[in-house]
């Protein structure tokens, strides 16, 4: 899969805290530009598919791997495009949490493919502030607790 965002970012609340608030899916929204809604067919574990509206349509995602507490990865696919976005976190201090986003994007199919390059860009322009985001979401006191 070719790479489409790397962003790192540094939350000054306890891991537990900025968990609870990456993984509150009801609630991903507040964060995650261009989503209008989300909601979970269960809880966080491998195999959980989550539902979301974006720009107007209907999509879906599933967690395929989790380290509770640490690590989710969310994968999408639609049509011949497969996107994984992964989450990590690793306390800092015990008061701050260090957060990556690593999302990479895997096109299959001659048009496809030939439309990777900008899928990639669209994917880097539109989640490539999340974690700034989520910073300023976990930040600001309006995260789960």
């Amino acid at each position: 899969m070719a790479k489409a965002i790397a962003a790192t970012a540094t939350i000054n609340r306890p891991i537990d805290e900025v968990w609870a608030s990456l993984t509150d899916w009801e609630h991903a929204p507040r964060w995650m530009t261009g989503i209008d809604s989300m909601s979970s067919s269960g809880d966080t574990e491998v195999g959980t598919r989550l539902a979301f509206r974006a720009r107007g349509k209907d999509r879906t995602s599933e967690i395929v791997a989790l380290e509770p507490g640490r690590s989710v990865t969310l994968r999408s696919v639609q049509g011949g495009v497969s996107a994984d976005y992964v989450y990590r976190l690793r306390e800092v201090s015990p008061e701050a949490t260090a957060v990556s986003l690593d999302a990479t994007c895997q096109t299959t199919g001659l048009a496809w493919r030939a439309a990777g390059p900008l899928i990639r860009f669209a994917m880097r322009r539109t989640d490539g502030g999340q974690l700034d985001a989520l910073k300023a979401q976990v930040e600001g006191g309006n995260s789960p607790r």
